[in-house]
């Protein structure tokens, strides 16, 4: 499954912010955007809310707006 993100770094706690108009999650990561910290964060949590083994980012790496696979 494939899900596309939005990301706002540094807030008080991760976790999901809602969804945007056009079915863009929206995930608060309470890491900040350096050394992949705030990817890393994403990742895992996304692995654990959809009870998946695993996430990775296919588009976006550097963005806001991110393409996730979970698997």
């Amino acid at each position: 499954m494939t899900i596309r993100v939005k990301v706002i770094p540094r807030s008080a706690k991760t976790e999901v912010a809602g969804t945007m108009a056009d079915g863009t999650l929206k995930v608060r990561v309470a890491a900040p955007p350096e050394k992949g910290k705030a990817n890393q964060e994403l990742l895992k949590f996304l692995a654990a809310h959809y009870k998946v083994s695993g996430a990775e980012i296919i588009s976006g790496h550097t963005a806001a707006m991110k393409m996730v696979r979970l698997g």
